[in-house]
C-alpha cells in the first residue's frame, strides 16, 4: 500500500510510479490486475501539478470519489485514471459538466464503455470541426492583413 497524504517528496524518485505519458494509458494502467494502490492527496497533486485546492473542487463537482481512511482522502487508481481523463478533456476546452458526464457513463464496471466511445466521437467531431473555421477564419484574416501591409509598406515606400 501506498500512501503520502502530506509527506516530503520521496528521496528516491526511481521508487515512484512514472505518470501516465497519456489518459489511455492511465485507463489502461486502471484496468491492469489491481494492486491495491492507494494515493493520497499530496501524492497525487505533486503527479499531475496541482494544488490540493484544485483536487477538492473535483471531489466538489463530483467528478471524483476518494475514500476516507482517518479523516484523510485516500485515491484508487480509478480515482488516479479519472483524474488523467479529466485533466485532458479539460486540456481540449471541455466544460466541468461535460467531464462528469463522460466520467458517468463508464458506470462501476466498464458498462458503458461503447456509449462513452461513441459521446467521445461525436465530440472530438465536433470539436475539429470548430477549430477547423477558426483556423480557415484566421488563415483569411492574415491574408487580409498582410495585402494591407504590403500596400502600406510600398506606399512608405514610393514616398521615401
Amino acid at each position: 500500500m501506498k500512501l503520502t497524504d502530506s509527506a516530503p517528496p520521496r528521496a528516491n524518485p526511481a521508487d515512484a510510479p512514472p505518470a501516465p505519458a497519456t489518459p489511455r494509458e492511465a485507463v489502461a494502467e486502471h484496468r491492469e490486475d489491481a494492486d491495491g494502490a492507494l494515493y493520497g492527496i499530496g501524492e497525487l497533486c505533486r503527479e499531475f501539478d496541482l494544488s490540493q485546492r484544485a483536487l477538492r473542487f473535483y471531489e466538489d463537482k463530483g467528478l471524483l470519489t476518494p475514500r476516507r481512511v482517518n479523516g484523510s482522502r485516500v485515491y484508487t487508481r480509478r480515482d488516479r485514471a479519472r483524474l488523467a481523463v479529466i485533466l485532458r478533456a479539460k486540456a481540449i476546452g471541455s466544460s466541468l459538466a461535460e467531464i462528469k458526464d463522460f466520467l458517468d457513463m463508464y458506470g462501476s464496471h466498464g458498462e458503458g464503455r461503447t456509449q462513452q466511445l461513441l459521446y467521445a466521437l461525436e465530440h472530438t467531431g465536433r470539436l475539429i470541426g470548430e477549430l477547423e473555421a477558426r483556423r480557415a477564419h484566421i488563415d483569411a484574416t492574415l491574408a487580409e492583413l498582410r495585402v494591407i501591409h504590403e500596400g502600406v509598406q510600398e506606399r512608405l515606400a514610393g514616398k521615401g
